[in-house]
């Protein structure tokens, strides 16, 4: 339903944020863009309400308008309040007061929110003594206690420690803490769980609704994954291009969309137990290989160790042991710090192994001279999960696709310019991107380019590291139908390094499942993802979310049973 009109009076009167009327444009040398076209919303105390849509949509522009952060191109018309305090009317150090007070921000990368120099203790206790709540060594109680809220072990040693000396999740928490530090009205989380693990996802997850009950905070949380939505949302606003076309209750948005839009979206999400299939996608089934036909990839045994000074070397991968035939996907989850990328960057020739073998259609890196190993990697294909920074951005399109047949001296200029047209063609990008440079293509066409790049030397094996993880919704389902449609063209083999189970599920023929640097599990798609036989396993699927409410509610309940039978204690998050 359209929300076109101001909310009405009484919604907004108690509310801890509203927006009315919000307009926002920007003045740019090419012209004004129109990013927020005059919608209106409002939060109440205790309240999740879920800003849903793709990028460029203006949904991340819309909350940074609460905090008075736009750039100075920005012209801003409306009214937005928090509590009583209309934003508009303050001035620089009226904005400074409001900023935590008042209204707090949960960033999606913690690393990059966090001082990388300063100690998390420091860190937290400067907005306790900015805005005059505590000082010394108050302030520093305050923060321990911050920690252990949050639900972070060993607080009073963590408070000492920096930024990567902890995990991406106890990050994310400590972000949450310094944003429920002056007890705010309302708290805005963009993205707050886009590149968390499922279990660690889950508990985050659990945090934020423990403590918007415990505290009464309204939350207005920014994200495009429905399962989030689905677990955590008390209403739901839906933007395209700068308008909100759709909002009401979670159940009502998610079960029943009215707006065509809405329901593109619910339809491009993957969703775990449907199998392949889903969005249009196909997956081969990979027949016997013929006889002494040597796998794509062979890991036997694998130990990888990082030595660290002055300590005992890291083991990261401990006797791993897998097979990755011709024409055949195989999924590697697992949550951060399993093993999966240390895999990925061994099987490209990127890290030694200390102990076991690494077989590349039956050849070993390690067994060869350069020039050797640069023939083996030509029949390699990589695609890496953030194609913004593997992508070179003085490059214009074409000559990073046609780099790989530069750098191995294949064809000349003119058959190099078809060999692109025709990977454009497959992976579905206009042929005019050619001349143009990665910062002017979206996060979805850039990784079009990436898997067009690693597609370049037709190769017989393909190493994907977590390609589609930052996507929109709608922008993941058509990456990954047209993923699948280039393997079962080009049949190669490859290794999917994924959290997301559901498109593990919709790709996989086989899965291996790690947890610390180990195997626990591995089978068939069905066996892993439709009947597993391990604790470890069986967690990770429960934390996986689904985009309806109710089956979301039943499934958060049966991992918390689930947790508590596997002696997990998950009364922390509560506490």
């Amino acid at each position: 339903m359209s929300t076109s009109a101001p909310a009405p009076v009484d919604a907004t009167s108690t509310a801890v944020l509203s927006f009315t009327d919000l307009d926002v444009k920007f003045g740019t040398e090419f012209g004004t863009v129109h990013a927020v076209k005059g919608i209106s919303l409002a939060v109440q105390p205790g309240e999740v309400l879920a800003l849903v849509g793709e990028s460029g949509s203006g949904k991340s522009v819309t909350s940074m308008t609460a905090l008075g952060l736009l750039p100075k191109n920005a012209r801003v018309s409306g009214r937005i309040t928090v509590g009583d305090t209309v934003v508009g009317e303050l001035d620089d150090r009226g904005l400074r007061r409001m900023r935590g007070n008042d209204v707090a921000m949960v960033f999606q990368e913690p690393m990059t929110a966090l001082n990388p120099v300063l100690t998390i203790g420091s860190q937290l206790t400067e907005a306790l003594e900015l805005h005059g709540i505590a000082f010394g060594k108050k302030a520093l109680a305050r923060a321990v206690e911050l920690l252990r809220m949050v639900g972070i072990p060993e607080p009073e040693r963590r408070v000492k420690q920096f930024p990567h000396e902890l995990s991406g999740g106890q990050r994310q928490r400590v972000v949450i803490a310094m944003a429920i530090s002056c007890d705010p009205k309302v708290i805005i989380a963009d993205e707050p769980t886009t590149a968390l693990d499922v279990t660690v996802q889950a508990d985050i997850l659990d945090l934020l609704r423990s403590l918007k009950d415990k505290l009464n905070t309204g939350i207005l949380l920014i994200t495009h994954n429905m399962g989030v939505v689905a677990d955590m949302a008390d209403r739901v606003a839906v933007m395209l291009k700068g308008s909100i076309v759709e909002t009401g209750t979670a159940d009502a948005v998610l079960n029943h969309p009215q707006h065509e839009y809405t329901k593109k979206l619910l339809g491009s999400v993957p969703r775990l137990g449907s199998g392949p299939g889903q969005l249009g996608t196909s997956v081969t089934e990979v027949g016997e290989a013929p006889e002494g036909d040597k796998p794509a990839l062979e890991l036997k045994n694998l130990v990888i160790e990082y030595q660290r000074l002055g300590k005992p070397p890291f083991r990261a991968v401990d006797d791993v042991t897998f097979t990755v035939g011709s024409g055949e996907i195989v999924g590697v989850v697992g949550e951060s710090g399993s093993g999966k990328s240390t895999i990925a960057r061994c099987a490209l020739g990127l890290i030694p192994a200390v102990g076991g073998s690494v077989s590349i259609f039956g050849t070993s890196f390690a067994e060869m001279n350069r020039k050797q190993s640069k023939a083996l990697r030509k029949r390699i294909g990589v695609v890496f999960q953030d194609p913004a920074s593997s992508l070179n951005p003085r490059f214009p399109i074409g000559d990073l696709i046609a780099e790989p047949l530069v750098v191995h001296k294949i064809g000349d200029k003119k058959s190099r310019l078809a060999k692109v047209y025709e990977l454009l063609d497959a992976v579905e990008l206009p042929r005019d991107v050619i001349n143009r440079y990665p910062h002017e293509l979206s996060g979805g066409q850039r990784q079009r380019v990436s898997i067009a790049r690693a597609l370049t030397l037709d190769p017989e094996l393909l190493v994907a590291d977590e390609p589609t993880s930052a996507l929109d919704v709608s922008v993941q389902a058509s990456v990954l139908a047209m993923f699948t449609a280039l393997q079962e063209r080009y049949r190669f083999g490859c290794v999917f390094v994924s959290h997301d189970l559901a498109v593990i599920d919709m790709l996989a023929h086989r899965v291996v499942v790690l947890q610390n640097g180990k195997i626990v599990e591995q089978g068939t798609r069905e066996e892993v993802l439709l009947n597993p036989r391990e604790e470890y396993t069986r967690r990770l699927l429960a934390a996986a979310p689904v985009p309806e409410p109710g089956e979301q509610r039943r499934r958060r309940e049966a991992r918390h049973t689930l947790l508590t039978e596997l002696g997990d204690d998950i009364t922390e998050l509560h506490t």
